[in-house]
């Protein structure tokens, strides 16, 4: 047999193994992490009940929280975890899911040290408590997340509705705290899915899709009187005037998007094979770390503006976009829209876009017009 095969096969058979044993030692390590986690919340769980059982019926004073960690901190030095703010979020912790125990005991020293199956159970026979989850409790997601993440969602959060959803996204998506602060602090959950949009199939990273999802609304709010015919390039007119005054407008409208975006410009030039195109306006968003297309139309939304801003998207990736930086998203903002249609036709384009509706100062109360420019001004540029 050839030399050369030898020494391949072998190598191969040596990669394999090396594999082979690599996902054992990462599963194992996975599986130690997860089991630290689960009893650390467990023990939390179990502690803030204690906590809450003494502080809440008066058995202890101001002050008491606090004179317990200095003096845990002096009988165990170098534990974490166990600061007077912490064993506050520690109670709050146990109150906020205070249902969870199906005890309600009053027993102010029970403890809680040991998580199995769907039960929590104390592994202190002479105190042991059972507490039962409903079916429908997300008890592995639970588990699995710190909590750093449980404080910031109980914190953010207001209803339990809100708070499971969290943790179950928080679960699948593996997300940092600070990105789930982020999420929580842009309602992602009243939010998610009201903007027509195919984030989810386009961008194959999933939090970045619902990054992307949450990030825009499905209406805005823009004052204009005719946006397409306004962004019409005309050369007969002061280019640079129209487009100041249409800036200084469209841009205070769009940066409530919020404050991670960057205005590129508008009319953005674009050349292609000799062609030359002019997407509306373009933004860069530091959270998303991509490009953001945004075309106005006057009118009821038409599928055509799909293929028109997917071209746009083609030659920004391709053209503009830097090695380091996602795919561009485009956002095309009509009059009005039916969303499950929208929702119908943009699922068979490969660039991610979305669809939301503005209002204009017609459609808009005597109160909300006082806070708009007015359009005499922008009338008088042209």
């Amino acid at each position: 047999m050839d030399e050369n095969i030898i020494i391949s096969s072998a190598n191969s058979e040596l990669n394999n193994a090396v594999q082979v044993i690599k996902d054992a030692i990462l599963q194992s390590q996975q599986r130690a992490l997860k089991a630290v986690n689960q009893e650390q919340l467990a023990l939390y769980y179990g502690v803030g009940r204690y906590i809450s059982a003494n502080t809440r019926t008066q058995n202890w004073g101001t002050g008491f929280i606090a004179a317990i960690s200095e003096l845990l901190r002096k009988e165990m030095p170098g534990l974490k975890g166990f600061s007077a703010r912490n064993l506050k979020y520690i109670r709050m912790f146990y109150e906020q899911w205070k249902q969870l125990d199906s005890s309600n005991s009053a027993d102010s020293s029970a403890e809680l040290a040991n998580v199995i199956d769907n039960s929590f159970v104390s592994t202190n026979k002479s105190l042991s408590i059972q507490f039962s989850i409903d079916a429908d409790f997300p008890i592995a997601a639970f588990m699995s997340i710190g909590f750093s993440h449980h404080v910031s969602i109980l914190s953010q959060a207001k209803t339990y509705e809100e708070r499971i959803f969290y943790i179950q996204f928080a679960a699948d998506y593996k997300v940092k705290v600070e990105d789930l602060e982020a999420l929580i602090k842009s309602d992602l959950y009243h939010h998610q899915g009201n903007l027509p949009n195919n984030f989810k199939r386009t961008i194959p990273d999933q939090l970045q899709a619902f990054r992307a999802i949450s990030m825009f609304k499905d209406e805005y709010l823009l004052d204009y009187i005719n946006t397409e015919e306004l962004f019409v390039r005309d050369k007969d007119r002061d280019e640079k005037v129209i487009e100041q005054g249409i800036i200084n407008n469209v841009k205070n409208f769009i940066m409530t998007f919020g404050k991670d975006f960057a205005f590129v410009g508008n009319q953005y030039h674009l050349e292609k094979f000799g062609i030359e195109q002019f997407p509306d306006l373009l933004f860069f968003n530091r959270e998303l770390a991509c490009l953001v297309c945004v075309e106005l139309k006057d009118g009821p939304f038409q599928t055509s503006y799909l293929g028109q801003l997917a071209g746009y998207l083609r030659i920004l990736d391709d053209e503009v976009r830097k090695p380091n930086e996602n795919p561009s998203i485009g956002i095309i903002l009509c009059k009005s829209a039916n969303k499950k249609y929208v929702e119908y036709v943009i699922q068979d384009y490969n660039r991610p876009m979305g669809v939301a509706t503005y209002k204009t100062s017609a459609d808009m109360d005597d109160k909300l017009k006082k806070l708009l420019p007015p359009v005499d001004e922008l009338e008088k540029l042209l």
